[in-house]
């Protein structure tokens, strides 16, 4: 063993898994692992990115300003209260290790994204993972955990891997059953699939007082999950205490431009949020219709519930043998469940047709 040890904690992470995107020996692949954007990447932020390969020799503006203005200009939002990362990852990343550390408590439900749970223990946090009430957050169970060290609380709404969504009544009745100083950080990274009329993504909160921080990203509905672009809206403090840690060119210059570009895309987020809503009922029900229970689920995903885990890693198995990846929830305390993307209507035609078959399988 190595004289050289980091803290404990970082030794009980278990390292972040992504989404698999090759199976050995198939050729056509079909990947609905890691809720990318059905329809890939907006035209305009492929012309904006490409025309970036000229100036790489350049650092970045560290300030983002431009993509800052133009997430203010489409959202209503201020500017000046805006900060772009390397995806929301990192925006998270840094407001644990900001606000939490050694001795005190980071509180998340059950199946929350696993990524609260790692940024967590590596800043030497507790945390404590509440249960929940039929896949849904329960606001009362993570009220009655808060103590005195408890700084931080994380709410994915909707849920990653889940899909469930609180409505605001119930956010902002967690938001006041919390102290002053336990900062509250609603990661609203699936807001632009929510069509629910009781649905907000946090901007009223963060806006109400200087305790909540909205995260969001440009990995789902804007098709950039390979630049790594992120942003958070959150109270000027919070803010001054995040362009201090952060580093200085945190976000490269391709990756702002595309940004900016997806946001004047035309009628994309229309035309992705009405593809999402009419092929994840349709999903649903072939899949409920087949024998398997399907979660509500308000992001741009489902929850395939088979019952078991041996039912669920062989449904995986069926899946793969026709090349379609979808996401195992093991790494979720799920280990039952397989989470599916929302991709092309025939995507989806062939996950419903390779799930029914299984199916008939497990019955014949």
């Amino acid at each position: 063993m190595p004289t050289l040890l980091p803290r404990p904690s970082i030794l009980a992470i278990e390292p972040y898994v992504g989404g698999e995107s090759k199976i050995p020996g198939v050729n056509r692949i079909v990947k609905l692992s890691s809720n990318e954007g059905a329809f890939g990447v907006p035209p305009g932020a492929q012309k904006a990115y490409a025309a970036m390969a000229a100036e790489l020799h350049r650092y970045p503006d560290g300030g983002a300003t431009a993509l800052r203005r133009a997430i203010g200009a489409r959202f209503g939002l201020d500017p000046d209260r805006i900060v772009c990362g390397n995806g929301s990852d990192e925006i998270i990343g840094a407001l644990i290790l900001s606000y939490g550390g050694e001795g005190t408590e980071l509180v998340m439900s059950a199946h929350g994204f696993v990524m609260y749970d790692i940024a967590g223990r590596y800043a030497g946090c507790r945390v404590i993972k509440v249960p929940e009430r039929n896949l849904v957050a329960d606001v009362d169970a993570m009220l009655a955990v808060v103590g005195p060290r408890t700084k931080l609380v994380f709410l994915a709404n909707p849920n990653n891997p889940t899909g469930a969504m609180l409505p605001a009544a119930e956010v902002t009745r967690l938001r006041a059953g919390l102290r002053e100083d336990v900062l509250l950080v609603l990661d609203s990274a699936y807001a632009e699939y929510v069509t629910r009329p009781d649905y907000d993504p946090g901007t009223a909160l963060v806006e109400a007082g200087t305790n909540t921080v909205m995260t969001r990203t440009f990995s789902k509905v804007f098709g950039l999950g390979g630049v790594r672009l992120g942003w958070c809206y959150a109270p000027a403090h919070v803010i001054d205490v995040l362009n201090r840690v952060r580093g200085p060119f945190n976000v490269n210059a391709p990756a702002m431009a595309a940004g900016i570009a997806a946001l004047e895309e035309q009628g994309w987020v229309e035309a992705s949020v009405a593809h999402n809503d009419q092929w994840r009922a349709t999903l649903s029900d072939g899949l409920r219709e087949a024998g398997i229970t399907v979660h509500p689920s308000e992001g741009n995903f489902i929850l395939a519930d088979f019952g078991s885990a041996e039912t669920a890693k062989a449904a995986d198995a069926a899946l793969k043998a026709r090349g379609l990846i979808v996401r195992a929830m093991g790494a979720y305390s799920l280990p039952q469940c397989l989470r599916i993307t929302i991709g092309t209507a025939e995507e989806c035609g062939m996950v419903q047709d390779a799930l029914s078959a299984f199916m008939r399988g497990l019955d014949d």
